[in-house]
């Protein structure tokens, strides 16, 4: 029967009457677009709450209107398929409004960490080709940045907040869905099109930007509600923490679109702040980082609040120790699952399920998420058996389209049919998959992505440093916090302290990518060919956070 089955499927499939070159045929029949989520979920849900803020809240049929408002507003500007738009804003209900309407307009959607230094910002900006800017006015007001989309001629469109004042005669995201059709726009957009182009953090000092499609994204946002088991009935209410810039909380914000979901949309991470909202809004599904769940945990107020709602905390970037998630388990909440993936592996791609969380504690990231494949694959392209040693590959319709104006570093994240993490990573004997390192020297710190050559890069221009490597070390806080260790030259002049080389870094990088700590050295650690010893490194000041 399966080979039947099987037979009888290609000459199906390619029935004139099914074909999409066939006469009458239209391609917003059967497309996936992302604009469209919100615009199917308004049909169904309608006056159901999707979006929280404070006191402000907005149900699934203002929220279609909304961002069917700015996608018309965006296209009367003359923006074309294909365009890039920018957007350069922390958490907010204007944001989500904004990024739904460029998708909508068939524009790419180019979303930028607000942390980054100006010089980072303004390549992005450049490499992206990106003419119009979506950017808080908040930001806008800080005189670098200013001055940035000044030079570059970029006109902004601006997110005004309670207590923001926008400058004269400069457009807001309020005013421009304040009129206009609230019909969702009449552009073909074909689901292998670019979405989004979302830079990472790099490993050469310069971000790369990932190329997703609308069918990318939108394949594994099915995926996370049926791994997370939410239910249009169910009606789950998400947290909203994590930057939405990042693909963790898009991805998050966009299942919970797709299912019917609220989302409480939170300006940052206030550990009193997130326990009164859990209260409040009867939150059932939090996402965050480690560190999150330790410093609610510890919170003074956390035992006088109703935390009951929580049914799963979703965790990411890093595992937990074993006592702080048992802790939580028994005084948090009662489910807890890790999820992961990349920027180019748009999340999850991996989960370690609720049920095994008091079965394995250690570097855990457990099985690909249903629409994934996972494998450990050898040095020649062998994909590699239990217990053995190798890097992690994925495949699954989540993977990016490649990286954008970069062909040889897409052949490399691509070559034999797989994508490839960078991650070293073994499977156990029941298939569970294992975390070891990483093949390029990335620091996870504090949900953020950090190259360390980047860091080093920066330690090297001082006059004063001979050598310099960057690792990441455990920490309670940070998960790993960003380490220097730096030999001095000869000459370097007396006052050459660990405070003017932290000074330094702070006027070349953003701040999550400035040295948690500085350690002059003698010499470093170094193979026959000169090769920086990393890992001599992280064994000798493992416990240098421990103190």
């Amino acid at each position: 029967m399966p080979a039947a089955a099987t037979s009888l499927a290609p000459s199906t499939l390619s029935s004139p009457s099914l074909s999409p070159a066939a006469p009458g045929f239209h391609p917003r029949i059967s497309r996936v677009a992302l604009g469209d989520v919100i615009h199917r979920s308004a049909r169904r849900f309608g006056t159901r709450t999707a979006l929280i803020e404070g006191e402000h809240r907005m149900s699934y049929s203002q929220l279609d209107a909304a961002s069917n408002r700015f996608a018309h507003h965006l296209l009367g500007l003359g923006l074309l398929a294909g365009e890039r738009v920018g957007m350069l804003c922390n958490n907010s209900i204007q944001m989500v409004v904004a990024l739904l309407g460029i998708q909508k307009a068939g524009l790419v959607w180019v979303p930028i960490n607000t942390a980054l230094a100006v010089d980072a910002i303004g390549y992005i900006l450049a490499h992206a080709e990106v003419r119009h800017l979506v950017i808080d006015t908040a930001l806008h007001a800080r005189p670098e940045l200013g001055a940035l989309l000044q030079d570059t001629g970029i006109a902004p469109l601006l997110c005004v907040l309670d207590g923001d004042t926008p400058p004269p005669g400069a457009m807001t995201v309020p005013q421009a869905i304040s009129h206009g059709p609230q019909t969702l726009p009449d552009v073909p957009i074909d689901s292998t099109q670019l979405a989004l182009i979302m830079y990472t953090s790099g490993t050469t000092g310069r971000q790369k930007g990932v190329m997703h499609s609308h069918a990318s994204v939108h394949s594994v946002l099915l995926s996370n509600m049926v791994e997370w088991a939410s239910s249009p009935e169910r009606a789950d209410v998400w947290s909203s923490v994590l930057p939405l810039f990042h693909c963790g909380q898009h991805t998050v914000l966009m299942s919970a679109l797709a299912v019917g979901g609220a989302l409480v949309v939170l300006r940052g991470f206030d550990p009193g702040a997130v326990l009164g909202a859990i209260e409040r809004h009867k939150i059932t599904v939090m996402v965050g980082l480690p560190m999150m769940y330790g410093a609610l945990l510890a919170h003074p107020q956390r035992a006088s609040r109703d935390l009951s709602s929580l049914r799963l905390c979703v965790y990411a970037m890093a595992p937990m120790s074993r006592t702080l998630l048992l802790r939580l388990l028994d005084e948090f909440c009662p489910h807890f699952a890790l999820v992961s993936g990349q920027t180019e592996m748009y999340p999850g791609a991996t989960i370690f399920e609720a049920h095994e969380q008091r079965k394995r504690f250690g570097s855990y990231w457990g099985v690909g998420t249903l629409v994934n494949e996972v494998a450990i694959m050898g040095d020649d392209g062998e994909l590699l058996g239990p217990n053995q040693v190798g890097e992690i590959v994925f495949r699954g319709p989540n993977v990016m389209l490649g990286y954008y104006k970069d062909p040889e570093a897409t052949a490399s994240a691509q070559r034999f049919g797989w994508h490839h993490s960078g991650d070293l990573g073994k499977m156990d004997d029941d298939g569970q998959l294992i975390f070891l390192d990483r093949l390029k020297d990335m620091v996870k710190s504090g949900g953020e992505n950090v190259p360390s050559i980047k860091v080093e890069e920066v330690l090297l221009r001082h006059p004063g440093v001979m050598n310099a490597a960057v690792v990441g070390l455990p920490h309670a806080h940070w998960g790993e916090a960003i380490t220097a260790f730096v030999t001095r030259r000869p000459d370097a002049p007396a006052d050459f302290t660990e405070a003017a080389l932290t000074a330094h870094c702070k006027e070349h990088l953003g701040g999550f990518e400035v040295p948690k700590e500085i350690v002059f050295l003698p010499a470093l650690p170094m193979t026959s060919t000169g090769k920086i010893q990393k890992f001599e490194l992280r064994k000798a000041h493992q416990d240098l956070y421990q103190r």
